[in-house]
């Protein structure tokens, strides 16, 4: 048993690297270029936003649909944090994510004594504060006309954009991986015991209230280090990017890829965000394609891409040599 988590470890170590390392070569050899590099990038940060989404949606089982919000504070705070102060932009990310899990800290105490709707209303209502406390701010965010952001990744490096690659989709797979650790973990199996049934988890004495907004920081945090990244990345930024449809567009990534699947909602953010910018040639018309895709997930696929299910890229490593028999036996009795 030893050997075999020794295994999918390394397993796992050696894929992580390579999903980091072998797309930034390629980016710093110009085989994929700039454009598309900045598309995957732009992934990576909906990934974690999507991630974020389903910490509260899937995996705790309530509805949050301020999420943008705790996304402007990480955003805002890495940019006053490395300008105003000279903090180096690393500890500035991290301590935009910090921030934006302490308000998530202040507001989980009020909103999450709530359930169902009433529980979606006040984050919403949340979310509009933000946006709202940003504009009106202006000496400080830019109101809203926005804030330029000196310290921009892909313009102020030579290798900007394998820096950007490196930096967000790194960040991705950490989060990744602390995650699934903590879902296994013995907080990660009370937090799913109140999702699937709270009256059930109070009886055999697991805190709600209490395992409820433990993942109401940490999702919170997630959203704050994805602000916090996405900030450097794009440069520039105004309150009208983190407004009500950020929130929506963060929970459909979600619903496409599944509630409660870490996985599925990362396939489905990198899916839609590059989507997204292939049907820009066909300008307003890919308005009414993106909700048809929708429709047709909600009617032949209710429970997204994977469900609660996730991928095991262990168990695709041992199914392979099988599969490969299979496939090869099947050749020769053609031949």
């Amino acid at each position: 048993m030893k050997d075999k988590n020794l295994r999918n470890m390394i397993l796992l170590t050696l894929l992580s690297l390579a999903a980091i390392v072998i797309p930034a070569v390629l980016i710093e050899a110009r085989v994929v270029d700039a454009y598309s590099a900045q598309i995957i990038t732009l992934g990576g940060i909906n990934a974690l936003m999507a991630i974020s989404v389903n910490v509260i949606s899937g995996i705790t089982g309530q509805l949050s649909l301020g999420q943008a919000g705790f996304e402007a504070v990480g955003a805002y705070m890495v940019i006053a944090l490395t300008e105003s102060l000279g903090i180096p932009l690393p500890v500035s990310i991290l301590l935009a994510a910090f921030i934006a899990a302490f308000i998530g800290f202040l507001i989980g105490f009020p909103t999450l004594k709530l359930e169902g709707d009433y529980l979606a209303i006040v984050t919403l209502a949340f979310g509009e504060i933000i946006r709202v406390f940003l504009v009106n701010l202006k000496d400080l965010t830019g109101g809203p006309n926005g804030k330029q952001f000196s310290t921009v990744l892909t313009t102020s490096l030579d290798h900007g954009a394998m820096i950007s690659y490196l930096a967000i989709i790194g960040t991705l797979v950490l989060v990744i991986a602390l995650l699934h650790n903590f879902i296994r973990s013995t907080y990660g199996r009370a937090i799913l015991a109140v999702r699937e049934d709270e009256i059930a988890a109070r009886s055999n004495g697991i805190s709600v209230f209490r395992y409820k907004m433990i993942g109401f920081v940490i999702a919170s945090f997630i959203a704050g280090l994805a602000g916090g990244l996405y900030a450097p990345f794009i440069g520039f930024i105004q309150p009208k990017q983190f407004d009500f449809n950020a929130s929506i567009n963060d929970l459909i990534y979600v619903v496409f890829g599944g509630m409660g699947s870490v996985t599925g909602s990362v396939i489905a953010a990198f899916s839609l965000t590059i989507l997204q910018e292939a049907l820009r040639i066909l300008k307003d018309y890919r308005l009414l394609i993106y909700p048809v895709l929708l429709t047709l997930m909600m009617l032949f696929r209710p429970q997204g891409l994977l469900g609660t299910k996730e991928i095991s890229f262990t168990g695709l490593y041992e199914k392979a040599p099988a599969f490969c028999r299979r496939l090869l036996s099947r050749f020769r009795k053609e031949a």
